[in-house]
């Protein structure tokens, strides 16, 4: 299966480190490498003929499974949503990268992807790939929470403070499962939604967590100028960069707690870098089209 490379968490501040999950593999990088290991490990155990997944526009996801597929010779197949999509894939960064790692994309409907989770939707979905193994959107599912679950080691004892984004509820999940009685986690979700809390009570075994809901900017893949700003100016101060549509909203709020007194001075942070830094190029289409400052 895929090899991960062990590495060490990075101080940023007297009282904040960071873990670099996103180095962990160069090409199914952060969360998603974590999500996917042992379902693939069920892919190639259990003799399926390969997998099927979901995911949008800029899917971090995506780009994992088909990247992940290419380097297992796993098919892959993608279920996009967004129909209009279909005639710009070249056009689009993580769709390109999908498709020449060897991707199948098939793209529905916005109204008809709502539907991916029904049970009549995922029946017509095996008649039509049979012998695939199904991916949830975001790869959360047990097998998924339970790779997530090794993200903290031995090392990330110390800390009292876990801090990850949140997008599915599958990375919180596994680090809530693999965390310590005096370790707090704090989720800071990429999109709005009381739905979350009860997506992570399906997996999480501890009660030590919380979400900080007050930093998604607007909602999922929204940005504005300050969030833009901090990104080059975190990367700038110390060489690490940020995705717009996770890791930076969960760095920004962070930055703030700080700020604002919300930890107290001897409470030791651990923040997790999940990756998604695949979309960052799509993210700058956007940003220079309404002509706004670029991600650096």
């Amino acid at each position: 299966m895929l090899d991960i490379q062990q590495l060490q968490n990075i101080k940023l501040t007297s009282q904040l480190w960071l873990k670099p999950e996103y180095e962990i593999h160069p090409e199914v990088s952060g969360n998603k490498f974590r999500k996917l290991k042992y379902n693939l490990e069920a892919v190639v155990r259990e003799g399926f003929e390969g997998v099927l997944t979901f995911g949008g526009a800029f899917s971090n996801h995506i780009a994992a499974t088909a990247a992940a597929g290419k380097l297992l010779n796993i098919s892959t197949v993608g279920i996009i949503r967004g129909e209009e999509l279909a005639k710009d894939i070249d056009l689009n960064p993580t769709l390109s990268y999908a498709k020449a790692s060897g991707m199948d994309l098939e793209f529905i409907s916005r109204a008809a992807y709502r539907n991916k989770n029904e049970v009549s939707f995922l029946k017509s979905l095996n008649i039509k790939y049979p012998n695939f193994y199904i991916i949830p959107e975001g790869g959360t599912n047990a097998r998924a929470v339970r790779g997530c679950s090794e993200i903290l080691t031995e090392k990330d004892r110390d800390f009292d403070v876990i801090c990850c984004a949140v997008g599915t509820g599958g990375t919180i999940s596994g680090l809530i499962n693999s965390s310590l009685p005096h370790q707090k986690i704090i989720g800071f979700p990429a999109l709005k939604g009381a739905f979350l809390n009860e997506d992570i009570r399906k997996f999480a075994q501890h009660s030590n967590w919380e979400l900080c809901t007050d930093y998604s900017f607007g909602g999922y893949a929204k940005v504005n100028q300050e969030l833009i700003q901090f990104i080059n100016q975190f990367k700038n101060d110390f060489g690490i960069p940020l995705d717009p549509v996770y890791t930076a909203k969960m760095m920004f709020g962070i930055d703030d707690l700080v700020k604002k007194g919300f930890f107290s001075r001897s409470t030791k942070i651990l923040a997790i870098h999940t990756g998604g830094l695949q979309g960052i190029s799509g993210m700058n289409d956007y940003l220079k089209k309404n002509n706004l400052e670029l991600i650096t």
